[in-house]
């Protein structure tokens, strides 16, 4: 499923989307069209137009047009990004195995004859015109210490859902969240404002630590605990078997040994 790192991937990907003009547009999933915008909005704004940036915050794509209309891609649990037929991410952890052309929810097509098409199974996702960008909050990757103290120190909230709210911290997803707390040695239950300076530091550290090493090993499903979540599943260190619960209603993984509450 599209984490903060797989988005990072599309952003990149979608670099090559910019400063080519925009011939047409095909949005016939009303469903997929969240908000205000419809059919005729978005041909109404990207028509003609040229996209001048992609930025991501969170899991949230977004492209800037030279008029300053930003148009946001959201790609839910099965979403990609295919740029002239070419998809920076091959495949996704829980997708389909399947690529269906018949999947893609919104397309843009070039002037040139190329096209940026958004291919969703499950049709999760959705594209919205100039979206609020302020709903989200700090970014996995540029989050600091302090930043993420305040996000924890504010709730009592079970820290793994904390780290989930995407209006706190943007990005996280359920796999990394799981990786994230199994390496920093934290009970995905326990209160957030519960954790010491030391636990603090040593959760920030190893966050900064597996958000780039995913990243540079291709995804949020490289993680060391991926393989392991499943029914039966060892824990890598320890290997004693994972415990499986709910935390905010998201499948959750985590040793009962080196992460005891």
């Amino acid at each position: 499923m599209p984490e903060g790192i797989e988005v990072e991937y599309y952003r990149r990907g979608a670099e090559a989307a910019l400063s080519r003009t925009i011939s047409s547009i095909v949005a016939d999933d009303s469903l997929y069209l969240k908000g205000q915008t419809s059919r005729h909005l978005l041909e109404e704004t990207l028509v003609g137009s040229r996209f001048l940036h992609a930025k991501r915050i969170g899991k949230l794509l977004y492209l800037e047009t030279v008029d300053g209309e930003i148009l946001g891609i959201r790609f839910g649990m099965t979403g990609r990004i295919i740029i002239d037929g070419s998809a920076p991410i091959k495949f996704l952890e829980y997708s389909s195995e399947r690529d269906e052309p018949s999947w893609d929810r919104f397309v843009v097509h070039f002037s040139d004859g190329g096209s940026m098409r958004i291919r969703d199974p499950r049709r999760l996702g959705g594209v919205e015109l100039n979206p609020d960008l302020s709903s989200l909050g700090f970014d996995l990757y540029v989050v600091t210490e302090q930043e993420l103290l305040s996000v924890l120190m504010g709730s009592s909230r079970p820290i793994k859902a904390r780290l989930m709210d995407q209006s706190r911290v943007a990005g996280l997803g359920n796999l990394l969240a799981d990786e994230i707390l199994w390496r920093s040695s934290i009970d995905p239950r326990r209160p957030s404002d519960s954790l010491s300076k030391d636990e603090m530091r040593t959760l920030y550290k190893l966050f900064l630590k597996t958000i780039n090493e995913l990243t540079s090993l291709g995804g949020s499903h490289m993680g060391s605990l991926q393989d392991h979540r499943v029914g039966g599943g060892l824990c890598p260190k320890d290997g004693i078997p994972l415990e499986r619960y709910k935390v905010g209603g998201r499948t959750t993984y985590s040793c009962p040994e080196h992460q005891k509450g």
